[in-house]
């Protein structure tokens, strides 16, 4: 097993140290993807952009004579100019396109380990999510038996080399799970997710957040995470969020050769842009109408994409050290409906969140209704429950700070006392709050009044909760007080 070092954390994000044989590099971390028969954009330049580490196709120079043999002379990181981290995957992404490769497992995995590879993939079998589930089913007993076969290989070697488990099981639940307890079993370095691009092509995010969660839930939470495909910075902070730790981007170089420029919050044509909206090195230096009449128009925007993907995951690292992390990601998931359908399914899994969220954070900041869903919400619900409250008559506050309790929505009732304290109390919120927001704290109140018979709650409200009250039937033990307007 690796060293994975975890020194911050948030939602189930976390920065981390990763040790390989060429240093250690901090997650989350983006491998740009390098064609080793294009020199597009230089592995080298890549690394002064930010790169701790890139990732290559181990298949394609082990099918080519020419790449094969000079690999072999100078090995993968002379080869590639490139003195970070050098991942390599197998081919299984040619096997998914083509149907077939010309390389046994074993034969792949070797290679890797005889190139210098720094983080080592089985070839796996990625099972396109329109298939069958006895399909599914039978690639996934094939992965399996190629994994144990790595294992075996890489018992042998004495070297720092990392090894990948990449998880297969197409849109089924219980196979996802199936195939990340079957690979933390077999002690692995790194957890891979497969198969997810064809889901995220067509925007079904709701279906990749659903198998991040269920993968999430059975790995053990040391297990670093790489997510294979996810290129574009949009999906990054959702993704960590979820416990992701490393990416790979061919969506940098892909996206620039059709004329498509990134940004957190989407994709724009670049013949539609009239002013670019960041400042990266080529942005501040040309216009769009240079880019576009540049003989090098394709490796401009490429330029341009790392440097928008590299900021997004620096920004997604300082999220998690202010405890930020969610207040980010409900701010992303509205540059696109699915998303936002996708990250509202997070409501199932609100139990692995609080497993994962630390309890204190410096604040709580509600960006919309998907916060009412936040651990810190649900904990404080559990534990207005387990509350001792003495005395035979509480004054719940709706309006002001004089009261036993106050309330606050979505959190509902919290001892005044606890004015100055996470996370009510820390609470920034609307005043026009959203009525689901208003509805959970009623709630809330609700399941403590009927906890406590025997207490006599007096709700100081105004007008304007007299209104929103109104259709509410509250028991004997409630009396309303209304003050002001």
């Amino acid at each position: 097993m690796a060293e994975f070092e975890i020194i911050a954390k948030d939602v189930m994000g976390r920065i981390g140290k990763l040790e390989t044989p060429h240093g250690k590099i901090e997650t989350p971390a983006l491998f740009p993807v390098i064609n080793p028969n294009i020199d597009f954009i230089p592995p080298r330049e890549i690394r002064k952009m930010g790169a701790q580490g890139i990732i290559t196709n181990a298949y394609i120079i082990y099918r080519s004579k020419r790449l094969k043999d000079a690999v072999r002379k100078k090995g993968l990181h002379s080869f590639l100019g490139f003195d970070g981290v050098i991942m390599t995957d197998s081919g299984s992404y040619q096997l998914s396109v083509y149907g077939d490769v010309e390389v046994t497992n074993r034969e792949i995995v070797e290679f890797q380990h005889e190139i210098g590879s720094d983080i080592i993939t089985p070839l796996d079998i990625p099972t396109p999510p329109d298939a069958r589930r006895e399909h599914a089913e039978r690639d996934l007993e094939i992965t399996m038996a190629r994994l144990e076969e790595a294992k075996e290989l890489h018992r042998r070697w004495d070297d720092r080399s990392l090894l990948v488990a990449p998880l297969q099981g197409s849109v089924f639940s219980d196979l996802r799970r199936k195939s990340a307890i079957f690979s933390a079993e077999l002690d692995f370095d790194i957890y891979a997710v497969g198969a997810m691009v064809p889901l995220m092509d067509s925007y079904r995010y709701d279906v990749v957040i659903s198998l991040l969660s269920e993968i999430k839930s059975v790995l053990p939470s040391y297990c670093p995470v790489h997510l294979f495909g996810a290129g574009h910075p949009m999906i990054f902070p959702v993704a960590v969020a979820l416990g992701v730790d490393m990416f790979d981007s061919a969506a940098y170089a892909l996206y620039a050769r059709d004329g498509r420029y990134l940004t957190p919050s989407g994709t724009l044509k670049i013949g539609e842009i009239t002013d670019f909206p960041c400042s990266c090195r080529v942005c501040s230096s040309h216009t769009p109408e240079e880019v576009r009449n540049s003989g090098e128009r394709d490796r401009l925007i490429a330029e341009h994409n790392l440097y928008v993907s590299f900021e997004e995951i620096r920004t997604v690292k300082q999220a998690i050290r202010n405890n930020t992390l969610f207040e980010m990601v409900e701010e992303r998931i509205r540059c696109h409906p699915s998303l936002l359908n996708g990250w509202r399914n997070m409501e199932k899994y609100s139990d692995l969140l609080e497993t994962y969220d630390p309890s204190y954070k410096r604040s709580f900041f509600y960006t919309g209704v998907e916060s009412c869903y936040r651990p810190a919400v649900i904990r404080h619900r559990k534990k207005l429950k387990e509350m001792e409250i003495y005395g035979k008559e509480i004054v719940v506050s709706f309006i002001d700070g004089d009261g036993d309790f106050l309330f606050k929505p979505p959190f509902g009732p919290y001892p005044s006392g606890l004015s100055e304290t996470y996370p009510a109390g820390h609470a920034e919120v609307p005043r026009n709050i959203e009525i689901e927001a208003e509805k959970l704290a009623l709630e809330t109140l609700l399941e403590l009044i009927s906890e406590k018979k025997d207490i006599r709650f007096i709700l100081k409200i105004n007008g304007g909760w007299k209104e929103k009250l109104k259709d509410i039937r509250f028991p004997e033990n409630v009396r309303l007080r209304i003050e002001g307007g």
